[in-house]
């Protein structure tokens, strides 16, 4: 009886959620192309030499091939047998989504359905979630700690944290992925139960890969800035600014960071560089690493849509 209901609440569930993505996705994206200043960011793009707009469309690609690699990695640690191209495509969709509609659209939502479309459980795909997710903030972690504890980003005097504060603050976030390498490569105890729900520490040498790919991640989208910014500040000062704005743009929950990502860049760069400059930067930024790939990843969800679509009327009984 229990099974039967539970059943019956995940069939229901799922026709919830397809419903919710027929509305919610092209409403976000109608939200977000109406809350962009279409004019400024064309003439912010065109203020650039066609060698730096090149160079950073090179970065924006590299940067989505190292977290579609994410999930690469956390197939392998769910071990299930979907093709490497179909994971790519995936994680390519979700992350641009991810970025420009938020964590709960992108991150998490996105990847139940697709990977459900493509028959995976949900036990597997929470433990890909999961995975890439810890992935994703294990690199912030070490490379924040190490920026902030190493002093290499300043502060405004203003701000009540201070420079030695901050290099606290980045000790204490390297304690993290320096507690979780240790705990892969000498914990005793591998697993735990929790919510029906397995718990494995990855090996040693996947862990490291999960750092590895997420710490030169994190310093791709700043490159991006700096590469727009003109000369007057330096490449750390830049990451340590897109990693304190990534941050803020989580905890204000708005879409790809509109408003904030300015905010925090013009408040700690503004005795460096003019206010009109670094919107510059930041509008080209907008169109190159987050405009961009969503354009393309709307089209590559369709596509994966349709071929998820033909799957499941292919496997239907006939009657």
């Amino acid at each position: 009886m229990n099974g039967s209901r539970h059943r019956r609440w995940l069939a229901w569930a799922r026709r919830a959620l397809n419903l919710l993505f027929l509305v919610l996705v092209p409403l976000l994206l109608w939200l977000l192309a109406r809350n962009l200043q279409w004019q400024e960011v064309s003439q912010a793009v065109r203020g650039y030499s066609a060698a730096i707009l090149l160079l950073a469309v090179a970065i924006t690609i590299l940067s989505f091939a190292l977290y579609s690699c994410y999930d690469l990695l956390a197939g392998r640690y769910a071990r299930h047998r979907l093709p490497a191209r179909q994971v790519l495509a995936l994680a390519f969709v979700v992350y641009a989504f991810n970025l420009n509609l938020g964590a709960w659209v992108g991150a998490v939502a996105l990847r139940y359905r697709l990977y459900s479309r493509l028959g995976l459980g949900s036990m597997a795909i929470t433990r890909i979630l999961s995975f890439s997710l810890a992935t994703n903030w294990l690199g912030y972690l070490l490379l924040a700690g190490t920026l902030f504890a190493l002093g290499m980003v300043q502060l405004p005097g203003n701000w009540a944290v201070g420079s030695s504060g901050l290099r606290v603050v980045g000790g204490i976030l390297l304690m993290v992925p320096g507690a979780y390498l240790l705990a892969c490569r000498y914990a005793k105890r591998r697993a735990w139960h929790w919510r029906g729900q397995r718990l494995q520490l990855p090996t040693a040498p996947m862990a490291l890969a999960q750092l590895g790919l997420s710490l030169i991640n994190w310093t791709l989208p700043a490159l991006v800035v700096f590469l727009l910014l003109p000369d007057g500040v330096g490449y750390p000062q830049v990451l340590g600014v897109m990693l304190i704005s990534s941050i803020a743009g989580i905890i204000t929950h708005i879409p790809a960071g509109l408003g904030v990502l300015e905010a925090v860049f013009i408040t700690m760069l503004q005795h460096q560089l003019g206010k009109g400059a670094i919107l510059a930067a930041l509008l080209g930024y907008r169109a190159i690493y987050l405009l961009l790939p969503l354009a393309l990843a709307s089209l590559v969800y369709l596509a994966l849509e349709q071929r998820a679509r033909a799957l499941r009327n292919q496997n239907r009984p006939q009657p």
